[in-house]
């Protein structure tokens, strides 16, 4: 699959080369790798330098893991299980602007965030290690379990580890693992004025 999944212009091979897998092998990950991971995100552009992303993570093994896992939709929950880490990603939808005393709303909270965790995810493939992103979990329990502020918006959980055998998977799911092809970038770029087909 990566032979046929090629770039309609230059870039680095690095990024048609990442992908998104839920075959993992049960790898304990460092607490130094995965900081290193949040690191880059640190350095993530934002609006008015905001920096609204947070991250709340559970390593496996440890007395936290549940608590993250057990949100997790029966389907991830069967390949999730074999991951590294697990790393809930919150977005403020607030700031107090340097000078002012009120907060006030940050309309790109979620783009902001969005942009971290591609950093972080990017840090992690230089490292070696994959990620993938879930969608499916229960926010209710998550934000109650965790006792979260509703200033702070649920975004995704982030799955990490390294790849490994998708024999653990069920049929389904081992026919796809592999990397997706990606739409041609002529069918979301448009000069001057929206022209998409969709």
């Amino acid at each position: 699959m990566l032979s046929v999944r090629q770039a309609d212009h230059e870039i680095n091979p690095f990024f048609p080369e990442r992908w998104s897998p839920r075959g993992y092998k049960q790898t304990p990950i460092d607490r130094d790798t995965l900081w290193s991971f949040f690191e880059a995100a640190r350095w993530s552009p934002s609006a008015y330098n905001a920096q609204p992303w947070r991250f709340i993570y559970a390593l496996k093994g440890t007395a936290h893991w549940e608590s993250l896992f057990k949100t997790l939709s029966p389907d991830n929950q069967l390949w999730a299980a074999h991951t590294s880490a697990l790393v809930l990603v919150l977005s403020k939808k607030t700031f107090t602007p340097p000078g002012k005393d009120r907060a006030v709303d940050i309309p790109s909270h979620s783009f902001d965030t969005g942009a971290a965790c591609a950093h972080l995810t990017l840090q992690a493939s230089l490292k070696g290690w994959h990620t993938r992103a879930i969608g499916g979990y229960d926010h209710s329990l998550v934000r109650d379990s965790l006792h979260i502020p509703e200033d702070y918006h649920l975004e995704v959980i982030i799955a990490i580890g390294q790849q490994g055998s998708k024999d653990h998977l069920p049929e389904s799911l081992q026919a796809r693992e592999q990397p997706t092809l990606r739409r041609s970038t002529v069918t979301f770029v448009a000069e001057g004025a929206f022209s998409f087909k969709e």
